[in-house]
């Protein structure tokens, strides 16, 4: 990345996040946003051109600009720009194994997304590991999609995150279903039912292995949560 200089817009913000310094808050909640910035450390300049709280028209135009380049692990949540954890070799293939099971089910019904940005609102720009949206290829050929029919994220050591902060965000979304593939407890824990004005999902299951997810959005769609699971360790 590009380290920009102290009075260049947005420096500072960008220096955290590029250098892994932007802890992984849990930032759940409507004052969410205010916790995580008391947390962040700040080793680089402060710049009074950065935004208090990043809206997701401004950390694109970061994009455009090129400060952020594809090379920078990060996305944003609740406003705030965050590094995402790096990936192990069963965090790898749960990914691998999430999309394969994904694009096998869905076909031609929906688009299936890997670790690709999904706009969730005005302070949100996730990258889930894999999200199902409506409509053809062609309609997200110039911008982000706003609305999915399933999300879905591996979790290992971002188990929290994904609980709380990614939790909250997909349910403000109206996401209607949102998969964690838990590598730690080696299930896949299934919220449906989004209540989007309390930011959270009414119903919260656990599938294991043997057992089958059907999602709400996409009748006649099953897939077998040993699909989606790496070996278990021994």
């Amino acid at each position: 990345m590009r380290v920009t200089s102290a009075s260049e817009p947005h420096a500072w913000g960008l220096y955290l996040a590029a250098r892994g310094r932007v802890p992984i808050p849990c930032i759940a909640g409507p004052r969410g946003w205010r916790y995580a910035r008391r947390v962040m450390p700040h080793p680089a300049p402060t710049d009074p051109a950065a935004p208090l709280r990043w809206t997701t028209e401004q950390y694109l135009r970061l994009v455009d600009e090129g400060v952020l380049g594809p090379d920078d692990k990060v996305e944003l949540l609740e406003g705030v720009i965050v590094a995402m954890a790096p990936s192990n070799a069963r965090h790898a293939s749960g990914i691998v194994r999430l999309s394969h099971a994904l694009f096998g089910a869905v076909g031609d019904r929906a688009v299936v997304r890997i670790q690709l940005g999904f706009m969730a609102g005005v302070y949100s720009l996730p990258e889930p590991d894999a999200a199902v949206i409506p409509g053809a290829i062609e309609d997200y050929d110039r911008e982000h999609p706003r609305a999915a029919l399933l999300v879905a994220e591996v979790s290992d050591s971002s188990l929290k995150q994904d609980r709380l902060t990614k939790g909250a965000i997909y349910a403000a979304a109206g996401i209607p279903e949102y998969w964690i593939v838990n590598l730690r407890d080696d299930c896949v824990e299934v919220r449906r039912q989004p209540e989007p004005e309390k930011r959270r999902y009414a119903s919260i299951a656990i599938a294991r292995r043997g057992e089958r997810i059907e999602p709400v959005a996409l009748p006649g769609v099953s897939i077998a949560v040993s699909d989606l699971l790496p070996s278990p360790t021994v």
